[in-house]
């Protein structure tokens, strides 16, 4: 998911989508530790679009609240 795909999500679908990364970010964290994943960079990737998603939800309550 890019950042345009990002910014054309409504704030409930960005709400959604954070809850489900994380979700899906601690489980992989979880299988990570119990048997190595394959391809490492996936954590790295998943932890880079959580943070994406936060900044595009804290970039709207900032334009909302001026």
């Amino acid at each position: 998911m890019n950042n345009t795909e990002i910014r054309e999500l409504s704030n409930k679908e960005l709400a959604a989508r954070i809850r489900e990364e994380r979700a899906s970010f601690n489980k992989l964290l979880l299988n990570h530790a119990i048997s190595p994943v394959e391809n490492p960079n996936i954590i790295k990737e998943n932890k880079k679009l959580i943070a994406r998603l936060v900044t595009e939800q804290r970039k709207r309550q900032i334009v909302s609240a001026q």
